[in-house]
């Protein structure tokens, strides 16, 4: 019985030991680490008491056995803290993954050299490796490099060519050659082959192809990186385009993602300019865009949306927008109804006789595309000539809903300010519209602002001057001039305008988009001012007013009861935000934990130069043990200390 209860005390005491010095050693530096860690430190601090106990002797080890046991705690704080700092807490977990992660470093490392072969392939590398030159001569290097550039975007393939299509809409980062040039990006590839192709719809669909459509044509009418587009029809008869996402997209996806990510990073890390123009938000923004357009369900949730914001406008049956068979849609298979036509890139230039019913078309496609976006909130964001069909009947269909845009009520609000100044030529009204619709600094100078969106507007909208893209980018680089900072939403909605207007002059060459657009804001501001229209208005208002209203009449009365009392006063909260409340929290305490420890290593250092005193042992006096003790703790406090300052600068 006495040695079970001897073997029971040999491993449960160790045990309790160990749990209880990793616990006080973790809350000691306030952190939080894994089993294996916690092991490994309260073994160390074991192992250092009895190094201590041993170096101690027996003589000392009984009065001495808080400074063996603070000495302890110390050595472990130590060893904690030094392995976090050269293998912080998640690390270990990650050996277990090293094959993995060499596996993607090796395809990775591939597609670096594939790429790099690429830039040299169409003459970058020279590019690269020259300073940029000024001059005359500096505008035609530059077209010559834009179109460099686009035929090395197409090669890389999907994720570059949306990269590539995502900067054309910058014109605040990139010179005009390059948007200019990058507007043009497209890209056809070789299709799948058959039978991976039905691999795919066998396991997005849970049955064969044959058990679905009736019939189904292995050839694709389209193909492209991420999926490719086939014809065929359903038992019940009607015809539909199956679109497929190719078998290895999201792989290709994903590691093409992971080199943007990691160039990314070093350019925020190492240029002034990528830490300005936001390179990581930029590529996060641009892979949420991605990861979405590689879900299917979410094209067909798109499509539903656009429909239903358009819904009722004198536009829903001028222009068509396809029917999605939500019962047969998945993640990679994305089943619509058939449309006949033609793109507007393969229809071609309007012959003689249809002038003026392309001028009809176009002008219902304009309205369309600012219907969705002033009025729908969701909006198409990629209208190029291959998104838009002229169909058999002589009317337009949108295609691809995979990107999409949207516009809260309050920036739809505001752009429609936006389209009535310049409606007007008011840039007083520009500027008030522009600081509603622009993220931008406290301090700002309108007045600056003002003139130099009078100088703008003179320069693009007088009468007489076509506004083409070079308006575009005047106004995103004035914006970038003045501090303010244009928001996703609306540098989409006016890339989608850009492109439409390329699409537009396909469909009707010459087609004045922004002259159109001033018209449409001002038959919307007309139809707003009809009785009905007005009457609505005031209701609405009211209605939003009326709780404020009921409210109103008693807090009138609190404030002149105040006045006449003289109890009227202000409250300002000091600290009211809870960042600011920590970060004085911690500041208090890590200067209090160094007055502390400071002053106990003062007072320890005194207690050992002090004669005299209660002896305990041979040679060790009382004032010598607190002294020791004294001295142990401020090297604790110290160490948490210094182990935060090093840990929040990491």
């Amino acid at each position: 019985m006495q040695l079970a209860l001897l073997l029971v005390l040999s491993i449960v005491v160790p045990l309790v030991c160990i749990a209880a010095l990793a616990t006080g050693v973790r809350r000691l530096l306030g952190l939080r680490i894994g089993r294996t860690r916690a092991i490994l430190t309260a073994l160390v601090g074991l192992a250092a008491a009895a190094v201590i106990g041993a170096a101690m002797g027996d003589s000392r080890r009984g009065p001495m056995v808080t400074v063996q046991i603070s000495l302890a705690v110390l050595a472990a704080m130590m060893f904690l803290a030094l392995s976090e700092v050269v293998l912080p807490s998640g690390s270990i977990s990650g050996v277990v993954r090293w094959p993995q992660a060499f596996r993607r470093r090796l395809s990775r490392t591939r597609r670096y050299t594939e790429l790099s072969r690429i830039a040299m392939r169409h003459g970058l590398g020279r590019w690269l490796r020259a300073r940029s030159r000024t001059g005359p001569q500096a505008a035609v290097e530059r077209a010559a490099l834009a179109v460099s550039l686009r035929m090395a975007l197409e090669e890389a393939g999907a994720t570059f060519i949306k990269m590539g299509q995502l900067l054309s809409t910058r014109y605040d980062l990139l010179p005009p050659e390059f948007v200019e040039e990058l507007t043009r990006l497209q890209h056809q590839v070789p299709p799948e082959p058959w039978l991976e192709i039905e691999q795919v719809l066998t396991e997005e669909l849970g049955r064969a192809p044959g058990e679905v459509f009736a019939e189904f044509d292995p050839e694709p009418l389209a193909a492209a990186s991420i999926a490719q587009v086939h014809r065929a029809r359903l038992h019940s008869g009607e015809q539909v385009v199956v679109k497929v996402q190719r078998p290895g997209a999201r792989a290709t996806v994903q590691r093409d993602l992971d080199i943007l990510f990691r160039i990314s990073r070093k350019l925020a890390e190492h240029t002034e300019w990528g830490r300005t123009v936001g390179a990581m938000e930029l590529a996060e923004g641009f892979a949420r865009s991605l990861h979405e357009e590689l879900d299917f369900r979410v094209e067909a949730r798109n499509t539903t949306a656009v429909r239903a914001g358009v819904a009722g406008s004198a536009t829903a049956s001028a222009v068509v927008l396809p029917d999605v068979h939500e019962e047969f849609s998945t993640q990679r298979v994305l089943i619509l109804s058939w449309m006949d036509g033609l793109t507007l890139g393969g229809a071609g230039a309007p012959q003689p006789g249809e002038e003026a019913a392309r001028e009809e078309l176009a002008q219902q496609l304009l309205e369309c595309m600012f219907e969705q976006i002033m009025f729908g909130g969701v909006f198409h964001s990629d209208p190029h000539p291959g998104n838009i069909m002229l169909l058999t009947d002589g009317r337009l269909a949108l295609l691809d809903f995979g990107s999409v845009g949207r516009v809260d009520r309050v920036l739809r609000t505001s752009l429609r300010n936006l389209l009535l100044a310049i409606h007007r030529t008011d840039p007083v009204a520009l500027c008030d519209a522009l600081l509603e619709l622009v993220e931008h600094a406290e301090e700002i100078d309108e007045t600056k602002l003002e003139r130099a969106l009078g100088r703008f507007m003179a320069r693009h909208l007088t009468p007489g001057v076509r506004p083409d893209r070079e308006m575009f980018a005047d106004l995103f680089l004035l914006v970038a001039k003045h501090g303010l900072t244009c928001p996703p939403e609306i540098a989409a909605a006016f890339r989608s305008l850009a492109t439409l207007e390329g699409s537009m002059e396909l469909l009707v060459p010459g087609f004045d988009i922004v002259s159109r657009a001033k018209g449409f804001a001002k038959t919307q501001v007309q139809r707003k001012l009809t009785p009905a229209s007005m009457a609505e208005s005031v209701v609405e208002e009211a209605l939003a007013m009326a709780p404020m209203l009921r409210r109103l009449p008693r807090r009138v009365e609190r404030i002149t009861s105040s006045l006449e009392h003289g109890r009227l006063g202000v409250q300002v909260r000091f600290l009211a935000d809870e960042r600011d409340r920590r970060f004085v929290r911690t500041l208090v305490h890590e200067v209090l934990l160094t007055f502390i420890g400071a002053v106990l290593g003062l007072i320890g250092v005194l207690l050992l130069g002090t004669k005299g005193g209660p002896v305990l042992g041979h040679s060790l006096q009382l004032f010598q043990l607190l002294g020791y003790n004294l001295l142990v703790v401020a090297s604790v406090l110290a160490l948490r200390v210094v182990f935060s300052i090093f840990r929040a600068d990491r």
